[in-house]
């Protein structure tokens, strides 16, 4: 455990524009300092008469898009701020690739815990924010009111490892929004094959954005596949169950897709029977990763969230 607090040295800063497909409800641009220098972005849906705050951490190539949908339906009773981690979105790209893994990553986002003063907090992670979620408990034990985990668990499945190592880092360049949403639907189209071409335009516009000449960019950076190529033990932890075990007294809801190759059923029934405890539900007909918008996940949500204290 000790290794997920190791530190990082100073890297430099480059803005990158948000997205251009604007949601319904404001949020506010959030900009922090990493612990080595780097300046980091996170969407704040404030709510002043919150009752909870919400933080959401995205899966290894998204970033605080993904979680639109969800804040906009949730921002009426809660608080949700969504993080971009860095090499994402419009927080700065490493200059060390090394970098890109969990230890880092939470460290980031307790700087943003504590700058922001936190506190009645609710975790909500997709694969790697999930993985991230499991660490921070551990790391923080009793900081928070309880934690979601978008389809992951304390094993990964290798086949789902194998199937993003063919992608990230690895996806041709477009030239135009049409060439990016064939891409988007050519990468994902097994976890959702009841997407239309309305749902591949907007999954495509959460993970582009347009650069100068109005080409449209991946919003990562291609070097964070460096340490999973590299077989670098720490950019996906193996054995997540001993630091599982210490979510003991932590609600913890649990969403996996139905179609998923990252999160198996043997391991959610192994979850449960850990913690028997646990909330869990099963999306039909998707694949990783959920995408929090589906009625199920809405319904579970919801009720997991108004049963916190």
């Amino acid at each position: 455990m000790a290794h997920f607090l190791s530190a990082c040295s100073a890297n430099s800063f480059t803005e990158i524009p948000r997205v251009s497909d604007i949601p319904t409800v404001a949020y506010q641009d959030i900009w922090y300092p990493s612990a080595d220098g780097l300046q980091l972005y996170a969407r704040d849906y404030g709510n002043d008469s919150a009752r909870l705050n919400l933080l959401c951490m995205p899966g290894l190539t998204r970033n605080s898009a993904d979680f639109e949908p969800l804040c906009e339906l949730l921002h009426p009773d809660y608080r949700l701020l969504a993080v971009d981690l860095r090499g994402r979105g419009r927080s700065a790209w490493d200059n060390d690739p090394t970098h890109y893994h969990p230890a880092v990553y939470v460290q980031d986002i307790f700087a943003l815990m504590d700058r922001l003063a936190l506190d009645k907090l609710v975790l909500v992670g997709t694969s790697l924010g999930g993985l991230m979620a499991i660490i921070m408990n551990a790391l923080r034990p009793g900081s928070f009111a309880g934690v979601i985990l978008n389809d992951i668990g304390p094993v990964v499945e290798q086949a789902g490892l194998d199937r993003i190592k063919t992608y990230v880092g690895k996806t041709a360049p477009v030239t135009t929004w049409p060439e990016a949403v064939a891409s988007t639907r050519m990468i994902n189209a097994q976890a959702f094959p009841h997407y239309q071409q309305p749902d591949w335009e907007r999954a495509a516009r959460r993970i582009y954005r347009e650069n100068a000449r109005g080409v449209p960019e991946l919003l990562y950076d291609p070097a964070i596949a460096q340490p999973m190529a590299a077989g670098d033990d720490n950019a996906v932890p193996e054995n997540l169950w001993p630091l599982f075990e210490k979510l003991s007294t932590v609600p913890l809801l649990v969403i996996r897709g139905a179609l998923s190759d990252i999160l198996s059923p043997q391991t959610v029934r192994e979850m449960r029977r850990r913690k028997p405890d646990l909330h869990a539900v099963e999306v039909p007909e998707v694949g990783h990763a959920p995408v929090l918008d589906e009625p199920p996940v809405v319904e579970a949500i919801t009720a997991f969230l108004a049963g916190l204290p």
